[in-house]
């Protein structure tokens, strides 16, 4: 019987801070079978990256680690990993284990190009001149399917999509043939189809090279058509393992069954998802845990209209709208087409209606989305809200609609002053716009508002950096509704966060609507999130709005080939075990 190539045994982790010795692995034990792709799942904070990274020895110096992590090469004995000094342990790092980070653009040098990079790891760990590691490149930019390898060399990593990006940091982690390749998270915010793409990618390299594969993510669904053994961690603890077709079949802990139990793909529209704290703080959850919003999505419906709204009162009206960016560069000496960002696009969205806004990177959502906003001024078209031309007006003029248009962006942590506290963030939208008498009311009216996202009124006072990305985002959303506008613009507002969180902002958002009646527009990548939040879903691509229409009709019966794509590349889709229905 092959031995495992890592194992695992009683490892514990924990960091001392100004006094203070907090655990964040308590006695964990598993072992990566060779030639096998184990998978580690759980959320934010539950120690699955600190598990790869005491692997690797990449913990910070004030970590206490305890415990034994043996890495079995195919030639050679046995090596405890933790005993070796930093001399050894980077003879084996990169070359015998290699990992792939989260964020690639924070991993590869913006100074150097890509070819360099990938070059100077082959040299580092092999005895090849500088001749031979540029080929040995460019036959790993083409074994990890780069477009153009040989062009590649030379761009730096500004000049590559996320996806080409992350398949560098592949073609870098397996440039010396590593027995173990660790994936923390590659796949993070990418689009679903380039998503696929890399896990794909992962899985043929695997198969190919015969390595073995530590395949990091929070979301099991992901995991569900590549892994071969899968873990579930919460808290620092190691809840279940096993196979993986087992475990997902056969959960036998109430934590994995509520990671699978909360993603959107799980639940019809209208249904409110469960969350963890509703496996685990309850035995017997009855039915109120998948409730309605309201009391039933039929009377939602006869309250609204087919489509979620009023039927016939028009909010938004979006006509021949289009975004020309000129080209600014030369190609062989001949002038650059334009770009077209949003090239003609008309639609409408009724009053107390969510639209989704559903396509990959670069396909024109979010300019079009900041172009409803007047944060981009359209190149052509007209923009009506109630009556009024956007696009036509001053600044000046502008600035008393602006309380009617409010945007929730992707990064809550970047959207937030760090400088101010929580409540001024909230409160600062009040002051511009003069609502309300006086500083005190404006405090009563952030209070409520923190209350309303489930937030506490002693958050008031604290920084962003004190919060998780949940709770930031929640922030985010209590600022946006501190004018009470009439239209909302979530812009991949959920997209990087767990999945667990997600169905609790989710859960938030349509409270919050039905609350404050707002109309919106909800943009993503990933139709299973678009699906369950909108009344109607619009697909755009290269700048055009190639299919609209209901949301479970586009959903479950697309017209289009695109369409068709972004739901076949929806991770898990088919993963409906027994258990949940």
């Amino acid at each position: 019987m092959t031995p495992p190539v890592l194992q695992v045994e009683n490892l514990s982790i924990g960091f001392k801070t100004e006094g203070s010795y907090s655990e964040a692995i308590r006695n964990i034990s598993f072992q990566v079978p060779a030639g096998k792709i184990t998978a580690i799942v759980g959320e934010s904070g539950s120690g699955k990256s600190i598990t790869s990274l005491s692997i690797m020895q990449l913990l910070p110096k004030q970590a206490i680690v305890r415990g034994n992590i043996f890495f079995s090469p195919a030639e050679g004995k046995s090596i405890d990993l933790l005993t070796l000094s930093e001399k050894q342990t980077n003879g084996f790092r990169g070359k015998d284990i290699s990992m792939v980070f989260q964020e690639p653009m924070t991993s590869l040098n913006p100074v150097f190009t890509c070819g360099f990079q990938v070059m100077e790891a082959i040299q580092l760990h092999q005895q090849v001149s500088a001749q031979a590691a540029k080929e040995q490149t460019i036959s790993l930019f083409q074994k990890v399917k780069l477009p153009n390898p040989v062009s590649i060399i030379n761009k730096y990593p500004h000049e590559l999509s996320g996806g080409q990006k992350q398949r560098v940091m592949i073609a870098m982690a397996i440039s010396c043939n590593p027995s173990v390749l660790i994936a923390d998270e590659p796949t993070t915010a990418l689009d679903v189809r380039v998503q696929k793409t890399i896990l794909e990618l992962i899985r043929s390299l695997q198969t190919e090279t015969g390595m073995s594969v530590v395949l990091i993510s929070h979301d099991l669904g992901l995991v569900a058509d590549i892994a071969d053994q899968l873990l579930v961690m919460y808290k620092g603890e190691i809840v279940e393992q096993g196979p993986a077709a087992e475990v997902l079949n056969h959960p036998a802990h109430e934590y994995t069954k509520a990671l699978m139990a909360c993603r959107p793909a799980m639940h019809q529209r209208g249904e409110r998802l469960p969350v963890v704290s509703d496996f685990l703080h309850t035995v017997n959850r009855g039915d109120d845990s998948r409730m309605p919003i309201g009391s039933s999505p039929e009377s939602i419906q006869t309250l609204t209209g087919k489509n979620g709204a009023n039927a016939g009162d028009i909010a938004l009206r979006v006509e021949h709208l289009s975004v020309v960016y000129p080209a600014r560069k030369k190609l062989f000496g001949k002038p650059l087409p334009d770009f077209k960002a949003v090239d003609d696009v008309s639609f409408l969205v009724n009053r107390g209606e969510t639209v989704g806004l559903v396509g990959e990177s670069g396909c024109g959502k979010t300019t079009l989305g900041r172009t409803i906003l007047q944060l981009l001024k359209p190149t052509s078209g007209k923009v009506i809200l109630d009556g009024v031309d956007l696009a036509r007006l001053t600044q000046k003029e502008l600035h008393p609609v602006r309380k009617e248009l409010q945007i929730v962006f992707q990064d809550p942590y970047g959207s937030l002053n760090p400088r101010i506290t929580i409540g001024d963030a909230i409160r600062e939208p009040m002051n511009v716009h003069a609502l309300l008498q006086n500083k005190s009311q404006r405090k009563e009216k952030v209070i409520d508002l923190l209350e309303k996202v489930n937030l506490k009124p002693e958050h008031f006072n604290r920084y962003p950096h004190q919060f998780s990305g949940g709770q930031r985002q929640r922030i985010c959303i209590a600022r946006a509704l501190a004018l009470n506008p009439s239209f909302l613009v979530f812009d991949e507002s959920v997209s990087a966060l767990d999945v667990s969180v997600q169905a609790q902002v989710l859960n938030l958002l349509n409270d919050l609507k039905k609350e404050f009646g707002f109309t919106s527009i909800f943009i993503s990548h990933d139709l299973s999130v678009v699906r369950f939040i909108s009344d109607r879903i619009m697909v755009m691509h290269q700048g055009k709005i190639v299919e609209e229409g209901n949301a479970d009709d586009i959903y479950f019966n697309p017209r289009e080939a695109y369409t068709q794509e972004l739901i076949a590349a929806i991770p898990g889709k088919q993963m409906k075990p027994s258990w949940l229905s």
